[in-house]
């Protein structure tokens, strides 16, 4: 039996394709928005193209520093809130520390009384003295102090004069005696010292 010639197999026909021409796996999967960047990279864009890009550089550039602004103002408000809750925290008590005072200023003219009679006075001495010594706990726990004028030269930031007395022993406007104390309230005054000056020294 004859093998049909018009059925032989005949050999593939030789095909040559260059390796350029046949996209790699990488590039296959690259997609619309990968492959405009890497045009980009190569310059492969229109002028019109270019001057977008620009302009998009330039907005982003303006809202960073539009977002860098923002930010700052944020913590500046945060750090003037926090003072400000920090100043209302010291300062808050002031007008019923200052009512208070009048109350210290009587236990103490009640300690100068049971003093001078300290005799028939023994135990109401004693127990004004704690009393008053309380008080004072209290006034430090809230930051409040007395004030120490005597021998300080006269400042009226602090000082109320009340009185003028000639010593020329003493430099011109030494305190020489307090009327009232003076209080603070942490770094504010609460009440003035009423108080008495030298004057006639060098």
């Amino acid at each position: 039996m004859t093998k049909d010639k018009n059925n032989e197999e005949k050999p593939a026909e030789n095909t040559t394709f260059d390796v350029d021409d046949v996209p790699t796996e990488n590039e296959a999967d690259l997609s619309e928005e990968e492959m405009a960047a890497e045009n980009a990279e190569a310059g492969d864009f229109s002028q019109v193209e270019k001057d977008n890009i620009e302009s998009l550089r330039l907005e982003n550039a303006h809202l960073k520093d539009e977002y860098l602004r923002a930010l700052a103002e944020s913590e500046n408000t945060k750090k003037r809130c926090a003072q400000e809750i920090e100043k209302n925290n010291k300062y808050a008590i002031s007008s019923f520390a200052k009512n208070l005072l009048t109350v210290a200023d009587n236990l103490h003219r009640a300690i100068e009384a049971a003093a001078q009679n300290a005799e028939n006075c023994q135990d109401l001495l004693k127990g004004v003295e704690m009393t008053e010594a309380e008080l004072m706990k209290v006034f430090d726990k809230h930051g409040i102090s007395k004030m120490d004028v005597l021998g300080k030269h006269f400042d009226p930031n602090f000082h109320q004069v009340i009185q003028e007395v000639e010593d020329k022993t003493k430099p011109n406007g030494t305190v020489i005696a307090e009327l009232q104390t003076g209080y603070m309230i942490n770094d504010r005054i609460l009440r003035e010292a009423m108080v008495v000056v030298s004057k006639g020294g060098e």
